[in-house]
């Protein structure tokens, strides 16, 4: 059987540098039984040890180098018998492929060893698209697909409703943070919201139960004091639980009806927490009520079918305001957002997103 990770030392010393790190993902054409290839790295280098760093799923398989810095990188062999080569990612970038004179079943690949940790080579892992990075709004879409789970995912059903709730939920909380100028404010003050979902296939981030976030950085950045709330979603896509992490506070809890306020880490207010940003309360049918310090009033509600798995609807002051879903083609690389305007037609838009469906980046940027 072949071993994942062999080492074979090749001529040539290498010279003494800071270690470095370097994940890359095999993409197989077709999905099929996990399985693991034969890697063959320079001397001096090796794969780094522990199950999490070497993962197998229908659709790929995924390993970390560590060695020596080297930017201009180095030569990775892969054997992968009766076993059909897509393409070969690290970070967001399709590496060129080499077939191995004689032998074809192997390839190789340049690999460039950069990164400081095994942590920063997560975007390696992740199929993510950024809609919108601008001041004030830092905006991911994960794009899940059952044949790449990992880590505990492997071991649950396939969590459908969720995975399709989560992304109504992201373009509609995108759509009120703008209408309602809270980005604005935040980008004045050298701040930021973060939007994000939940990943199913990276083992260095066990990203369970099925969650998202609409965080707030009090700076450019999560080392920056933050609210960082992580929604809870049951099987129809309802919010059910608030756990906030707030930093020098841990974890705050809020269940339906308790209203989580959010600040800005300004000045000495609220206990040294500073200036009210917004309030976020779950709601009965599973969505959230979003209210600004000024006393404007949003929500995500649940959706025509009361739940919120196939759509759901945006509320502006108490009304129903915008019906948006979603229909995310993973496989395809195709995200298609429907908003309908209920108050006025002409905020009524169709919008398809295209991007790279190894990488998540976005084909239609402008």
């Amino acid at each position: 059987m072949p071993v994942a990770g062999l080492a074979v030392a090749l001529p040539g010393a290498v010279q003494a540098a800071a270690t470095a790190y370097a994940a890359f993902r095999v993409v197989r054409s077709r999905p099929g039984e996990p399985s693991r290839p034969e890697v063959v790295l320079p001397a001096g280098y090796e794969i780094l040890p522990g199950a999490n760093y070497s993962v197998a799923s229908r659709a790929e398989y995924y390993t970390f180098v560590q060695g020596p810095q080297n930017a201009a990188g180095i030569e990775v062999t892969v054997r992968w018998p009766d076993t059909h080569i897509e393409a070969v990612v690290h970070q967001d970038t399709r590496l060129a492929l080499r077939r191995v004179p004689g032998d074809r079943h192997s390839f190789s690949f340049t690999l460039p060893m950069t990164q400081s940790s095994a942590d920063a080579n997560q975007p390696t892992l992740q199929v993510w698209s950024f809609p919108d990075i601008s001041p004030g709004m830092n905006w991911r879409i994960e794009h899940n697909d059952p044949d790449r789970v990992a880590g505990p995912w492997t071991a649950v059903p396939w969590p459908a409703g969720p995975v399709r709730s989560v992304v109504h939920q992201l373009v509609a909380a995108h759509t009120i943070l703008r209408d309602s100028g809270l980005v604005e404010v935040a980008a004045a003050k050298g701040h930021r919201f973060v939007l994000m979902g939940f990943e199913t296939n990276n083992t260095l981030h066990a990203d369970n139960p099925p969650h998202w976030h609409i965080s707030y950085n009090s700076g450019p950045s999560f080392s920056s004091p933050t609210h960082n709330p992580h929604f809870w979603l049951d099987s129809a896509g309802r919010n059910f639980y608030n756990g906030m992490d707030v930093t020098g506070m841990g974890r705050l809890r809020y269940y339906v009806g308790d209203p989580a306020p959010l600040y800005d880490f300004v000045g000495d207010a609220n206990g040294g927490r500073g200036n009210l940003v917004v309030t976020f309360t779950l709601r009965q049918d599973g969505g959230i009520d979003i209210a600004s310090p000024e006393g404007r009033t949003y929500a995500i509600a649940a959706g025509y079918d009361g739940d919120l798995v196939e759509d759901v609807i945006a509320l502006r002051d108490g009304e129903p305001w915008l019906r948006v879903s979603t229909e995310d083609r993973a496989q395809q690389g195709v995200l298609v957002v429907r908003v309908r305007g209920l108050q006025n037609r002409a905020e009524s838009s169709v919008r398809v997103h295209r991007y790279d469906r190894l990488t998540g980046v976005l084909q239609d940027r402008p």
